[in-house]
């Protein structure tokens, strides 16, 4: 990773946390457990994919990013919702999230369910409070809850669940699913970068949309690929996890090797998809880490 491209993204994280603290700071103490399990989940590390790409879009087309930190502080919040649900017994049961006891662990499982509720919903307060111009509120929350909704990510977690005991159909349905849980935020953070953006450039939005479909996806392989080969250490949770869950990826498919040259393929396809776009060489750039990362 380049010092530049290091630094940038180190800026977006701060502004990110700074409105996330900003938003769910109260001063209740009969209330405070749930605000301390928000803080917890969301403020404990991440990589910021989202608020990320949702800034960087916005930023090659517009000299404020106030609008986009807003926005992509709003998409950590429902992705972090999505996790706390997700690391439940209910759910994967899983007992460490980014190398830390999981929320349910820490606050009980009641409480854990909450503040994902909580999250998801102080979200879209933070976008309907946001003092911003009232059609790209509008048009933000319309694109996060179509992302967020039955339709896109939570009929992914449903079609995750049911590949439990059911087997997928073919590869095609598992993009299908992998598309819905996890591109659908992704490709929601592109979209709302556009719209934080301080004029319409809606020529570059199918060109954009790529990029973030196929980073979307790209990410997904790597993960099922970690998931396999990769050391607890380096993921910050048990390794195999996929496997001990019964759940179908990209590895049920095909070999190490070739999810890794299929997810090379998907990242090549994202960053010719932009190539042409000015000042989009951070969002090429990323998409390379995010192929290369090892956790």
């Amino acid at each position: 990773m380049t010092p530049e491209l290091k630094a940038y993204i180190q800026s977006v994280v701060e502004k990110t946390e700074h409105t996330i603290i900003q938003a769910l700071t109260q001063i209740d103490p009969d209330i405070a457990t749930i605000y301390d399990a928000m803080q917890y989940s969301v403020l404990g590390g991440g990589k910021r994919v989202r608020p990320f790409m949702c800034v960087a879009v916005s930023d090659m087309f517009s000299a404020d990013d106030k609008a986009a930190v807003i926005f992509g502080a709003a998409l950590e919040m429902v992705h972090t919702y999505s996790l706390i649900h997700d690391d439940l017994p209910c759910m994967d049961n899983d007992d460490l999230r980014r190398g830390r006891p999981t929320c349910h662990k820490v606050f009980g499982e009641a409480n854990a369910l909450l503040a994902g509720d909580a999250l998801l919903v102080e979200a879209f307060r933070l976008l309907a409070h946001a003092n911003l111009p009232q059609d790209k509120v509008v048009k933000a929350i319309q694109i996060l809850s179509d992302a967020a909704g039955a339709f896109e990510m939570i009929g992914g977690q449903i079609m995750d669940i049911k590949a439990e005991t059911e087997a997928l159909k073919s590869l095609d349905h598992l993009k299908k699913l992998y598309a819905k849980k996890t591109g659908a935020m992704l490709l929601a953070a592109v979209k709302m970068g556009l719209v934080a953006s301080s004029m319409d450039h809606s020529e570059y939005a199918p060109a954009l949309e790529t990029y973030g479909a196929n980073v979307g996806l790209a990410f997904q392989v790597v993960d099922d690929y970690l998931d396999e080969y990769a050391t607890e250490d380096m993921l910050g949770k048990p390794i195999g996890s996929d496997k001990a869950n019964g759940k179908i990826t990209f590895l049920s498919w095909m070999s190490g090797q070739e999810a890794l040259q299929y997810a090379e393929m998907l990242t090549k396809e994202a960053c010719q998809a932009i190539a042409s776009i000015p000042k989009s060489n951070y969002l090429q750039e990323f998409a390379e880490e995010m192929l290369h990362r090892n956790k």
